[in-house]
């Protein structure tokens, strides 16, 4: 059995090597970092951290050190230490649904950079490297060589509160899947089979309407919250799923330009050009909760919104495919809240119609 922070040691790595003498170890790796690169990089050491449900692959760039520990209160307490004591310019994790949590909030506790990122914007990252194997340790290499060539921003550590709503709002997802395939299972099923689904759909139902009870406390909770989910629901389409999703899953609304919040979310059309030739305009990578949530949305809107739905006619007329349309409508959408609450203004349809799609 492996012991917690216990080193992995990389093929091409002396055996005799010692990870002993961490400061005189990290003046040398940062010259190696400042000089990489004709002297362009500035020093400082990266670390990318893999994560899985069990366990934390870890790896530092430059000098290729890399270890492995329990992803439990024991491991990322041995983890924050050892990476509080290299120092690093910066930390990076990918998204993972939830496992990278513990980790991300005991490091940024500590007054580590930390940035969790795309998992699609990592693998493109190390395709494009040449990094076509994949293990958990060749995936932290990456990672560390993406901070270091990248640089994605580091973001604070969410409040307390912020933390136990994304936990609530994801498990309400959970609980939505699971309702939704036992409900697909009640066809062609015995009669006794039915009776077990049934009864756990009864559960399950009760479980998502006491975590609703529980998400509408936590907002009103907090007084903020309280009035940016006021203003968000003051839009026609906007409805709690929104509401909730964008609180939890997209803090900066609000405080980024229209183009940045689009990007960030991934409604923003890009460029496919390559020479002469001029490619379709897609939408790709992003948050997609929060791009699942606002898709449901801009459905209502584009009926019942008296900024979005003729809006939406008018893309129709003029030959947009309904997809097309729908993405404009959400891109649109998106604009306003972002306006709204970088504004601090309720809900006027008299201040939208002229915004850009």
């Amino acid at each position: 059995m492996e012991s917690v922070g216990r080193p992995v040691r990389r093929s091409g790595q002396s055996p005799n090597s010692c990870l002993g003498g961490r400061a005189r170890i990290r003046q040398g790796r940062a010259r190696a970092g400042a000089l990489a690169l004709g002297g362009l990089m500035e020093p400082g050491l990266f670390v990318g951290i893999d994560v899985a449900a069990a366990h934390l692959d870890v790896a530092v760039r430059p000098g290729g050190e890399a270890w492995r520990v329990a992803n439990d209160e024991a491991g990322i307490a041995a983890l924050v230490t050892r990476v509080a004591a290299l120092g690093p310019a910066l930390v990076v994790l990918e998204a993972t649904g939830g496992y990278e949590a513990a980790a991300t909030g005991a490091l940024a506790a500590a007054n580590a950079p930390v940035a969790v990122v795309n998992p699609r914007q990592v693998r493109d990252f190390a395709r494009a490297t040449g990094r076509l194997a994949k293990t958990d340790a060749l995936d932290a290499a990456v990672l560390a060589h993406f901070a270091q060539a990248v640089r994605p921003e580091a973001r604070p550590l969410p409040e307390e509160a912020a933390l136990e709503l994304r936990g609530l709002l994801t498990r309400r997802r959970q609980l939505v899947e699971m309702i939704t395939a036992e409900q697909n299972r009640r066809r062609g099923v015995p009669a006794r089979v039915l009776r077990q689904i049934d009864t756990h759909l009864a559960w399950l139902r009760a479980q998502l309407a006491a975590l609703e009870r529980d998400l509408a406390a936590l907002l009103k909770a907090s007084p903020l919250w309280h009035a940016k989910e006021r203003a968000l629901r003051s839009v026609p389409g906007v409805g709690p799923v929104l509401t909730l999703t964008l609180l939890a899953d997209l803090a900066e609304l609000g405080t980024l330009d229209r183009k940045a919040i689009a990007a960030l979310v991934g409604v923003a059309p890009l460029n496919r050009d390559s020479g002469a030739q001029r490619g379709r305009r897609r939408v790709w990578g992003g948050r997609s909760p929060v791009r699942a949530a606002l898709y449901m949305a801009a459905l209502a809107a584009a009926r019942h919104n008296p900024v979005i739905a003729p809006f939406y006619r008018r893309l129709l007329a003029a030959g947009k495919p309904k997809k097309v349309a729908l993405t404009a409508c959400m891109h649109k959408l998106l604009t306003i809240l972002n306006a709204m609450l970088r504004d601090g203004t309720a809900w006027d349809p008299s201040r939208h119609p002229t915004l850009p799609a």
